[in-house]
């Protein structure tokens, strides 16, 4: 059997990496309502002037995302671009952009807070974007009757991210990608897309190319912030002192399996920032050892014989005429006279 997100054990140091820290930056890309309500959006920064007003200026273009795994919180994901004559130079060389889950959270925070301030080499040079799926959307595509998995969401993300950018003028010749599945498979789809654009989609290319490692951390601080946000109800309850009790939000954190387990609603579960469709939410509410255990009836099969006519009145075993029944009467029976 295949594995599968939630099958992903992490080791201490991983969860720490992956845990927000308090007074993570809040970019643009946090919509405060948005998140609290549970609704998926998009963010686009401005195009820089060096980039808007040259638009023959080739541009490389680098996607990665945050928070596939874990049953709390949204999955992010962020979309970087610069001129390619600066994409070593200024991201390697002179800001040290990595693998976001080998920074630490202040260092990514940093840096984040660097590419949003007006002056810096960064902001002047470099364009982002961010796509946000809300923890209640991606539960509610996942368990609908024709099943959105979350590989098509995270591959329509990237795509629409991609489309966006370029329509707004952005002159993309290469493109670094995060694979998502197979990178021969995924890499294909995308050339058939854009046939013209040198296309490189690999395992960890977050590590491997500069241009991925500055999305992974507009991606990472998004979702921490995001985090942030979705907490701030359960805070003042909590007494946590600011940090955030559930701790990075994947199943095999101690710290997020105990906050799910004392914060359960027996019918209702949890909040916005809960994904329903993983089995370590779906167990709790719905396992053996649930709370409330609930008996849905089953109703059975009648040959699809669903006519309007017998919701109105039982026709006995003989049946009977359905106009003359339709209210429950003959109508040739004799009415009294008043």
């Amino acid at each position: 059997m295949a594995e599968t997100l939630e099958d992903v054990q992490m080791d201490t140091e991983e969860i720490e990496q992956e845990t927000p820290t308090s007074g993570v930056f809040m970019a643009p890309s946090v919509n405060r309502s948005d998140i609290i309500e549970g609704k998926s959006y998009s963010h686009y920064s401005p195009i820089p002037a060096a980039i808007k007003d040259d638009e023959t200026q080739e541009i490389v273009l680098g996607v990665d995302e945050a928070g596939r795994g874990p049953v709390l919180g949204p999955m992010v994901y962020a979309l970087f671009y610069l001129p390619i004559e600066l994409h070593h130079s200024l991201l390697a060389d002179t800001h040290h952009f990595d693998d976001s889950k080998v920074l630490t959270p202040q260092v990514r925070s940093s840096l984040m807070e660097k590419i949003c301030s007006s002056g810096t080499d960064l902001h002047k040079s470099c364009g982002w974007a961010t796509r946000l799926l809300s923890a209640r959307d991606i539960s509610a595509d996942s368990l609908a009757p024709n099943k959105y998995n979350l590989n098509a969401q995270a591959m329509d993300a990237t795509i629409n991210l991609i489309k966006e950018v370029m329509a707004r003028g952005v002159n993309v010749k290469e493109i670094y990608i995060d694979t998502i599945g197979k990178p021969e498979v995924y890499q294909k789809k995308l050339e058939r897309i854009w046939p013209t654009v040198r296309i490189t989609v690999a395992k960890k290319a977050d590590s491997l190319y500069p241009v991925v490692s500055a999305a992974s951390v507009c991606a990472k601080v998004t979702r921490d912030a995001a985090l942030e946000v979705s907490y701030a109800p359960y805070q003042n309850a909590e007494a946590s002192g600011g940090e955030i009790a559930w701790g990075s939000g994947y199943p095999s954190d101690p710290r997020t399996s105990s906050w799910l387990k004392q914060n359960i609603d027996p019918v209702f579960g949890w909040g916005n920032e809960c994904r329903f469709s993983w089995s370590t939410a779906k167990e709790l509410l719905e396992g053996k050892n649930a709370e409330l255990q609930i008996d849905w009836p089953v109703e059975e099969d009648e040959g699809n014989d669903l006519r309007m006519t017998n919701f109105f009145s039982a026709q006995g075993e003989k049946g009977g005429n359905e106009m003359v029944d339709w209210y429950g009467k003959r109508v040739t029976e004799e009415m009294e006279c008043f």
